[in-house]
């Protein structure tokens, strides 16, 4: 029976995908951007234990080597995630697919859909396979929040239980995007061009960084890209925020709402129908 990390499940989330929706965090991720949200998701936890110095409510133990977390006894003041040098969380858990349906069999009747996020969820294909079999049997849609770096047509099962994928294109250059993630991005294209020909691309997505990345370059080549491929998928600029980020990293400022809007005519212009500004 395959089991999954996961980092955390939100009942109910308007943000992630159309519609009131359950989305599902996996843990681990095969990125490391610098302006990383939710670093904490990154690595599976080592164990070293340093988290237990900093819990006050007893929430954290260890047991046979590990560190065990007691959901009920923690009050989620996040001391331990701020801890962390490992970008990780002791709060991963893992959980079958009966867990999970579990849960979503509870609210099926508020949600339309699920959404799997991460981390990187495609890193645990085989799990997600087996969920999104019992997912289809409620009648409700599967959404894949995805950096796009596994090359999806190998994965034809996956692909074809999914409705619809919403891919993070950090950055249109090879060597900024290496710099800003650790990894290549031609896959990512790959996947875009992949997916829309399957009508299964919901959304691109951008995020903006002031004095980091090639912004302008980024959006009206991207632009280009999802336009040529079909108007009407959604291409999401989203700003910079520098809360959650990992400290250091990055000493920068959201991007102004004129810079955002230069950006949002750029990607009209070039064909776009769909841009939204996050």
């Amino acid at each position: 029976m395959n089991k999954g990390f996961i980092n955390r499940i939100l009942p109910f989330s308007s943000v992630d995908g159309p519609g009131n929706r359950t989305a599902i965090f996996l843990q681990g991720c095969n990125f490391n951007c610098l302006y990383c949200h939710n670093p904490e998701t990154i690595n599976i936890c080592n164990h070293c234990g340093k988290c237990l110095e900093v819990c006050k409510m007893d929430a954290l133990s260890i047991v046979e080597g590990k560190v065990k977390w007691a959901k009920d006894n923690c009050n989620h003041c996040h001391r331990c995630i701020k801890l962390c040098k490992y970008n990780s969380s002791p709060r991963v858990f893992e959980a079958s697919v009966e867990e999970i349906m579990a849960v979503l069999k509870k609210n099926k009747v508020f949600i339309s859909g699920i959404t799997v996020s991460g981390g990187e969820c495609t890193l645990q294909i085989p799990f997600l396979v087996e969920l999104f079999k019992e997912v289809k049997k409620l009648d409700l849609t599967i959404f894949v929040d995805t950096n796009g770096s596994i090359p999806l047509w190998n994965e034809g099962e996956f692909v074809t239980l999914a409705d619809q994928f919403m891919v993070d294109l950090k950055s249109i250059d090879a060597q900024e995007h290496k710099s800003l993630t650790g990894s290549d991005f031609n896959i990512i294209v790959d996947n875009i061009k992949y997916l829309s020909k399957l009508n299964k691309l919901h959304e691109v997505r951008t995020v903006i960084v002031p004095n980091l990345l090639n912004n302008r370059r980024n959006v009206e080549e991207t632009s280009l890209l999802v336009a040529s491929l079909n108007p009407l998928i959604k291409y999401k600029l989203i700003k910079y925020r520098g809360l959650g980020v990992r400290e250091g990293l990055i000493n920068d400022s959201s991007p102004t709402e004129e810079d955002m809007n230069k950006l949002e005519k750029i990607a009209k212009d070039n064909g776009c129908e769909d841009v939204q500004i996050i």
